[in-house]
């Protein structure tokens, strides 16, 4: 069913908006919401286009895409910030993986 990439959520400085893939509305009120304060503040302070999506296996990525003429963008800011989520937000990251490959990869809980 999910052969590609699928975005989770994302956040645009430049739109200023969020996005949250309602495919994953089961997901309870407090995660929504602290993935896009999650996201929210990464945009504000680091600038760009941010999107947690799942790859193939079922790894949530964090891709980061800014415009060419973005002098605001902080490159090392931005790996830097992700560096810090994937620490500070560790448990929280990795449980949406393994919701994700059991209700829509379809893995066991054992796998």
């Amino acid at each position: 069913m999910y052969k590609d990439k699928v975005v989770l959520c994302g956040a645009s400085a430049y739109e200023q908006k969020y996005y949250f893939n309602q495919d994953f509305s089961a997901l309870p009120q407090q995660i929504k919401d602290e993935l896009q304060i999650m996201c929210v503040m990464y945009t504000e302070e680091i600038g760009g286009i941010l999107t947690l999506e799942f790859d193939e296996e079922g790894n949530l990525q964090f891709q980061v895409e800014a415009l060419e003429a973005d002098a605001m963008f902080d490159d090392i800011g931005s790996v830097l910030r992700i560096k810090e989520l994937r620490k500070t937000k560790k448990e929280l990251l990795e449980s949406l993986e393994l919701y994700y490959r059991v209700f829509f990869l379809g893995e066991g809980m054992e796998e």
